[in-house]
């Protein structure tokens, strides 16, 4: 799911466990975490989302986001954890499960 506007992904990350990549079409590391996460995506708990840093500045400084690829964790609305760079599926699904439980 792509992120749209600041006020859709307020809405998504204020109720349950939501994993937002704040990525850019030029990363190439993007790139290659993109079919990671949509893998992740198929068997973990909680919502996945994107969001372009390129389109949504504000929103990715807003979060902290001073690289990309960042993947934070929202639980019920606070951010949980932030990951920089590429990591593998299981990390980002054991995070997942343990902030959906």
């Amino acid at each position: 799911m792509f992120i749209e506007n600041p006020n859709e992904f307020e809405e998504l990350v204020s109720d349950g466990v939501v994993l937002v990549d704040f990525f850019a079409e030029w990363c190439g590391p993007c790139k290659m975490l993109e079919p990671v996460l949509e893998s992740v995506a198929a068997e973990a708990p909680g919502a996945v989302a994107k969001v372009d840093v390129d389109v949504h500045q504000d929103l990715a400084r807003q979060h902290g986001v001073q690289g990309v690829p960042t993947v934070v964790i929202y639980a019920d609305g606070e951010p949980v954890e932030q990951l920089v760079g590429v990591r593998g599926k299981d990390q980002y699904v054991q995070l997942l499960e343990q902030y959906a439980n």
